[in-house]
């Protein structure tokens, strides 16, 4: 069902709106004028699925992606939240997926020192602490990443290579699912900086949104890591994986030819035919079966001599 919610100081309004309706929607339109575009954007069943930031002559409209871990599916996904900024507004328009958000708001709609701590201080600022929280969020799912990658590397040379064939590319899944996610952030906030560079020539919130850059570089270089270290993983596991299919060919193929001799001379003994030497002297069967023990040791001792067992 959508929701929305709205906490206010002198200085700022804070609405929340969780998905947002068609009414919600109209409501936005008469009482801010948003641009139709943005306002199909950030409409509940109409997912844009790409992080911009469009600059309006009185607001700006940002979308961005966050990654979702589900525990039952074991994947990460995106969860889209778009944000409209005016003066005295902020409005968050998400899908409720978003933890961090929730509880933040939350926590300024309970508490008035926490409100009036964050809310006077301008909409920028606000933003920057609703990003800050959702970046931060993002470090404990890329732990559970890196766990993942150390159990995987120990259970490889643990002789489970098999079993982690399923588990390396549940985890290059991931990765490359966050780093979708992620690769565009930093771009929008680079062009929410100059263009609040321009507007109010000295920007004093420039600072902070280079510590969100900065943040989001950090979040990469762990990524970028992770892929090089699952893709080392990945290659070597599949050399362990075909060394040892390799290695039980090899054995096969050895057997084979070890038993040979016995199944041929089993064939010309057993052929229907008048005479087959050694049949029908005495102890014929034992002196076949001392030939074909011969035969096959003649062959061990051959494939033993070239060390290829």
């Amino acid at each position: 069902m959508p929701q929305s919610q709205i906490i206010k100081t002198s200085k700022l309004s804070w609405l929340n709106i969780t998905n947002a309706s068609e009414k919600e929607i109209s409501y936005l339109r008469k009482k801010f004028k948003f641009d139709q575009l943005d306002l199909a954007d950030s409409y509940a069943h109409k997912h844009a699925q790409r992080p911009k930031i469009n600059i309006r002559p009185n607001y700006l409209f940002i979308i961005l992606l966050f990654p979702v871990y589900r525990r039952k599916t074991r994947e990460i996904i995106p969860a889209e939240v778009d944000i409209f900024i005016t003066k005295d507004h902020l409005i968050t328009l998400h899908y409720n997926q978003l933890e961090p958000l929730q509880n933040f708001f939350q926590l300024c709609q309970a508490d008035t020192q926490e409100r009036n701590t964050y809310l006077n201080e301008g909409s920028l600022m606000l933003l920057y602490e609703i990003l800050d929280r959702l970046y931060f969020s993002q470090f404990p799912m890329l732990d559970h990443i890196s766990i993942d990658i150390n159990n995987i590397e120990k259970n490889i040379f643990a002789g489970q290579e098999r079993a982690m064939v399923k588990e390396i590319l549940v985890v290059k899944r991931n990765i490359v699912f966050f780093r979708q996610i992620m690769q565009s952030h930093r771009n929008v906030l680079i062009k929410l900086i100059k263009h609040q560079g321009k507007t109010n020539g000295q920007n004093r919130m420039a600072n902070y949104f280079n510590d969100l850059i900065d943040r989001t570089h950090n979040i990469w270089d762990l990524l970028e890591n992770f892929q090089q270290t699952i893709n080392a993983l990945e290659d070597t596991n599949s050399s362990l994986v075909t060394f040892k299919l390799n290695d039980i060919m090899r054995t096969l193929t050895i057997f084979s030819v070890i038993v040979f001799p016995l199944t041929l001379m089993a064939a010309v003994f057993g052929m229907n035919v008048k005479n087959i030497p050694i049949a029908g002297t005495d102890f014929d069967f034992y002196k076949i079966i001392a030939i074909m023990g011969t035969a096959s040791l003649a062959m061990f001792l051959y494939f033993k001599h070239k060390k290829w067992i």
